[in-house]
């Protein structure tokens, strides 16, 4: 199948799931557009630090037509980087997800 196809597959599927999004084919990157702000960030108990880990705080997800929360997890620690959480953005059209990241 190539790959012009899958992203249409890909599409198509994220639409009747109830999820917009955008596949764009030179990246397959899925962009996450909700058509409301999230609710506000849950309190989230840190647990103790852990070497060579940095903590990745919980946060709302989009998810067949609503929000859902995904809790806090650990990031494997990349010397020389620093960890960049995820979070939603307004933008016009809705409000887009923008990974987490190392920077």
């Amino acid at each position: 199948m190539n790959r012009s196809l899958r992203v249409l597959l890909v599409n198509a599927a994220l639409v009747l799931a109830g999820v917009s999004a955008v596949v764009s084919s030179a990246s397959a990157e899925v962009i996450i557009v909700a058509p409301s702000a999230p609710p506000a960030v849950r309190y989230e108990v840190v647990p103790a630090a852990r070497v060579g880990y940095v903590w990745d705080h919980g946060h709302w997800r989009w998810d067949r037509g609503q929000y859902v929360w995904e809790a806090g997890h650990w990031q494997v620690e990349r010397i020389g980087y620093h960890w960049v959480p995820g979070h939603w953005a307004g933008r016009g059209d809705g409000w887009r997800w923008i990974d987490g990241h190392w920077a």
